[in-house]
């Protein structure tokens, strides 16, 4: 049976975002363990998302953006924006603090920004690797267009295609923008996968599926997508967890005594700092 999704609304400084994992009904899919829908919005002018410093453990965050502009940097030093088609990947492994903020050019002006931010839970032997940051352009991304249908692999691999993304385990994520009227068969090629529909009126199988809802097939299903509206839609998926993860706050590990230390280095302050974003952060909640 298909499952449907409904994602829960939250504010993330000054955005709203919808988030569809972790849920009751899907904990995970493939190694994804955090799946947000930022926007769409149009922030006005002097305004903009401030996501303050903050710290993570176990995972990468993986951002793509349809629209606007998100400046990141964290306490390796890396200072980037991402923009409509590139691919920012934040291995945090054994420890890393960034920032995410709307540019300053941006916000001289009205601006859009619509995107998806997910979380890759790392295997238990990269769980402590040494925190990394990439960006790849829009340019540098396999896609392919075959009628009607724009496809982006944004990391792992599926139709044919591989991302240069470095990833950890078997994954599946793709980003999708189809044409009314337009086709297009799931990649079968992995264990788990799912849907996310950003905007549009989409078919699974010949069933209508609600807009802005993360969407699991069932196992043995077909999996063709169709259009009835211009869509833009997320596949993802991949390789199942290699066992249970504990997720609080930022923090994601298969160890809650790994969590509970990671607790006490953000409140001492040894995750480090943010060169040029170091006047501010978020305090641990709840202390």
């Amino acid at each position: 049976m298909t499952t449907i999704i409904a994602p829960r609304v939250h504010d993330i400084g000054g955005l709203e975002v919808r988030r569809a994992v972790p849920t009751l009904q899907a904990r995970s899919v493939g190694p994804f363990v955090f799946v947000d829908q930022m926007g769409p919005a149009v922030l006005s002018a002097g305004a903009g998302i401030d996501v303050r410093p903050h710290p993570h453990i176990g995972l990468a965050t993986v951002t793509f953006l349809w629209s606007g502009a998100i400046g990141h940097r964290d306490t390796l030093g890396s200072d980037q924006v991402i923009r409509p088609g590139d691919v920012n990947w934040m291995t945090a492994g054994r420890g890393i603090a960034h920032s995410e903020r709307t540019p300053p050019v941006e916000r001289e002006h009205d601006h859009p920004l619509h995107g998806m931010q997910t979380w890759v839970a790392l295997p238990k032997n990269f769980e402590e690797t040494d925190p990394a940051f990439y960006h790849h352009s829009a340019a540098t991304l396999p896609q392919q267009h075959r009628d009607g249908v724009w496809l982006r692999v944004i990391a792992g691999r599926a139709y044919g295609e591989e991302s240069p993304v470095k990833v950890f385990a078997d994954t599946l994520n793709v980003a999708l923008d189809l044409e009314t009227g337009a086709e297009l068969d799931l990649d079968t090629g992995h264990k788990e996968r799912a849907i996310y529909v950003l905007e549009g009126d989409l078919q699974l199988d010949g069933v209508d599926v609600p807009a802005q809802h993360l969407i699991l097939p069932e196992f043995n299903a077909r999996g063709r997508l169709r259009a009835k509206t211009p869509v833009k839609a997320m596949l993802l998926g991949g390789e199942p967890l290699d066992g249970p993860r504990h997720l609080w706050w930022n923090f994601v590990s298969s160890s809650k005594e790994r969590i509970e230390q990671a607790k006490h280095d953000w409140e001492a302050g040894r995750f480090g700092t943010i060169p040029g974003d170091d006047k501010e952060f978020i305090p641990l909640p709840g202390y």
